[in-house]
């Protein structure tokens, strides 16, 4: 008799074992395999196209994260019209206007795929996008990927392309940021989720540095997956603004002393004017890729 109830019990816990694993298999494959954060603040004229360039996507498996940030126009009616007809789509509203770190923090909060990916509400991406890069990704055994990326106006119109570089470390980033935050993803099962830094401007950067103290290479595909959107009327100011929070960046949080702060500064403005106006020089130089 003790026997017997031995043997039911051993029987027992192998089926409640087996039931666990079931479910942690069925909840694996019901999970999605990306979460795109897209940050909004008074998009209604872009938002629209941004979830749409997600949902076109040939790669099927994800979730949609919108945080918006405070939005007075009609961005949230628009989010909220995508929801009623796709569940994928999920909406976080901050109750007081925080900024896109925050945004993007409050949504990477309530992720659950295992690649993060971010998409800002007025960009674009291509249809091909998350499928050429987590393959890439799965394939190459990288945790760190980032795309060229194409460059639009407000009209949607073609302006240039920019490429980007096979790979870089910590040290090749502080020089440039090459890393387009419209292309970038992280595997979540390799570094955690990881914030951005809550700074003014620039924390994109700062986590994409903050990501390559974890990792040796950030990689980079040579292949136009996004469109980034230039506003006519900010070009100057936000050059200026970029300059002053980068050297914020390297100086207070990235803790650089300040000669290797002047040093790295030096090339990102070197670079950013040999890329802006001397684009063939840049070229020669390597301070530009060509695109492929």
């Amino acid at each position: 008799m003790l026997v017997l109830t031995y043997e039911l019990n051993k029987a027992s816990l192998k089926l409640i074992i087996l039931i666990k694993f079931m479910s942690a298999n069925t909840l694996k494959k019901c999970l999605p395999c990306v979460s795109v954060i897209i940050a909004c603040r008074n998009a209604e004229k872009w938002i629209s196209l941004a979830i749409q360039s997600v949902l076109k996507q040939s790669f099927q498996s994800f979730e949609i994260i919108v945080a918006d940030d405070c939005s007075t126009d009609s961005s949230l009616i628009l989010i909220k019209s995508f929801i009623e007809k796709d569940d994928r789509i999920n909406l976080i509203s901050l109750k007081k206007q925080s900024g896109a770190g925050a945004a993007r923090n409050a949504a990477l909060n309530i992720a659950t795929g295992r690649y993060i990916s971010f998409l800002d509400a007025d960009d674009i991406w291509l249809e091909n996008k998350l499928e050429v890069q987590i393959t890439f990704m799965k394939q190459g055994n990288h945790a760190l990927c980032f795309a060229a990326y194409e460059k639009i106006n407000d009209n949607g119109m073609l302006i240039g392309k920019v490429g980007v570089p096979q790979r870089v470390n910590y040290r090749t980033l502080l020089k440039t940021c090459v890393m387009g935050c419209l292309t970038v993803v992280y595997d979540s099962q390799y570094f955690g989720k990881v914030e951005m830094p809550l700074l003014k401007k620039r924390q994109d950067y700062a986590l994409w540095l903050k990501l390559l103290k974890k990792v040796e290479f950030a990689y980079g595909i040579n292949i136009p997956l996004a469109q980034y959107r230039i506003h006519n009327n900010t070009l100057s100011s936000n050059k200026l603004m970029a300059a002053i929070y980068t050297w914020k960046l390297f100086h207070h949080t990235e803790k650089l002393p300040f000669l290797p702060c002047i040093y790295y500064f030096s090339h990102y403005s070197i670079r950013g004017v040999l890329r802006q106006y001397f684009p063939r020089l840049a070229l020669t130089l390597g301070a530009l890729q060509h695109v492929e």
